[in-house]
């Protein structure tokens, strides 16, 4: 009498030859437990066109389907004619039907292994790969909570002060490569300038924070040691129509490098509003929704002290926007209220050193991953101190930046250094950030010389 050993080693000796048949020939179990979503039978078409079908359809003797009914269906939605088969006839019929059970059972027990599968999507996500990740199965709101690695978030919000002289490191005109993101020191009211960044790519999002027209002396930095300069402009000198046509200007200039149902993120104070929703109506095709940052404490003010910020959520085009949030399907439950301290907190002066509307790092990265996936573009037009540029990095994609003041550009590549420990390469030279700086220092100081000779 053969033992179970002699019948499992036949079975593994035996050639398993795979065969193509017509799908037509193939029929689905009935009745089958385990049931597919569109959703998913989507997945492993998807994983069928990049990858090939490298799974065969397990059959029995009567061509009836034993294993792989999501491959099976996954080919009629890519019109597949012939599928690979693999013909199991040495199974009782009883023994199929637990098969069917156990082939669907037994991989659902497993789990992740946690490092691992960050470290996974990390190492992917460098490889610049021409495919979506999602193509894995895993949604862009499972990636982000597996390489979710954001540490606390005063390290993040930490803006250096520069020396007076450090800020000839950049020149209006620059454009500044910092690893996968790009940072252009100029003017957003200006289409060339999106040109010139974008290069042709388009942006899946954007969170901008523009100036609010409103002077910084008396409502930024409150009545301590912490003073900031007015803006280039939008800094309280315009009527409220230029104030809206300004706006207008640089929405329409970022919508045109957008991806049709690209989602922008506008913040405004509440002074405002009229002016921002006079603006988005006339380039955006709706406003989404209000977000709400609750801050936890309170800014100036000579009636009720402001504690909070406004997020206009304006969508590009006709074409759906990406939500990845999905009333918290994936694990990510998110509202309209945004509660994240504000960076005016005691003790945190240093982190509005240099610029005065500093936005906490993970409110943004948050709200990067809610409209968007990794490896897509997330494009700021008022860079200010590149939050924006850290938070997508930290989440996986890539920023285009523009700053008008060369001293904020200047705090933005340090703070990125500093994350990323790499070095920011001016993209006409090649050269570093640091060599760039120590060639233009030289450069004013000989022009310095010349004039007092």
């Amino acid at each position: 009498m053969k033992n179970d050993n002699d019948k499992l080693t036949h079975h593994i000796i035996d050639p398993l030859k795979v065969e193509l048949r017509p799908i037509g020939t193939l029929k689905p179990a009935k009745p089958n437990a385990r049931r597919h979503s569109e959703q998913q039978i989507e997945q492993v078409a998807s994983s069928i066109r990049q990858f090939g079908f490298t799974n065969p359809i397990i059959i029995d003797a009567g061509s009836e389907i034993v294993a792989g009914h999501a491959r099976f269906e996954a080919a009629r939605l890519l019109k597949i004619d012939e599928v690979p088969t693999l013909l199991v006839d040495w199974l009782t019929p009883a023994e199929l039907r637990a098969y069917r059970l156990a082939d669907n059972k037994i991989a659902s027990n497993a789990d992740w292994d946690p490092e691992i599968l960050k470290m996974e999507f990390e190492d992917l996500q460098r490889l610049d790969l021409p495919f979506d990740l999602e193509i894995t199965g895993f949604s862009t709101t499972e990636i982000d909570l597996a390489v979710d690695f954001v540490p606390s978030q005063p390290k993040l919000d930490a803006v250096p002060e520069l020396a007076r002289k450090e800020v000839t490191g950049v020149e209006r005109g620059d454009l500044w490569l910092l690893g996968p993101h790009r940072l252009l020191c100029g003017d957003s009211r200006d289409p060339a300038s999106f040109e010139l960044l974008m290069d042709g790519a388009k942006a899946r999002m954007v969170f901008s924070d523009p100036p609010f027209n409103v002077k910084v002396d008396g409502h930024v930095g409150g009545l301590g040691q912490t003073k900031h300069e007015e803006f280039a402009f939008a800094s309280g000198e315009m009527s409220s129509g230029e104030f809206a046509g300004f706006l207008q200007t640089v929405f329409a200039n970022a919508a045109a490098v957008s991806q049709d149902g690209a989602i922008h993120y506008q913040c405004m104070d509440w002074r405002h509003m009229d002016e921002m929703l006079v603006a988005g109506r006339q380039v955006y095709s709706g406003l989404q929704n209000l977000c709400v940052w609750a801050k936890d404490n309170g800014g100036m003010g000579s009636f009720y002290r402001s504690q909070h910020e406004l997020v206009f959520v304006w969508k590009v085009g006709s074409a759906p926007h990406l939500n990845t949030v999905q009333l918290g399907k994936n694990g990510r439950y998110r509202t309209n209220v945004w509660n994240y301290r504000g960076a005016t907190k005691t003790g945190k002066d240093a982190e509005l050193a240099m610029h005065p509307t500093v936005k906490p790092v993970t409110m943004i990265i948050d709200a990067i991953k809610d409209t968007s996936k990794r490896g897509e573009i997330v494009l700021d037009p008022f860079g200010g101190s590149g939050s924006t540029l850290l938070a997508a990095h930290k989440a996986g994609r890539h920023a285009r930046l523009i700053e008008y003041e060369p001293k904020f550009c200047a705090v933005t590549i340090r703070r990125w250094q500093e994350l990323a420990k790499a070095e920011a390469v001016l993209a006409s030279t090649g050269e570093t950030f640091e060599l760039v700086h120590a060639r233009r220092d030289a450069e004013m100081d000989r022009i310095a010389e010349e004039a007092l000779a």
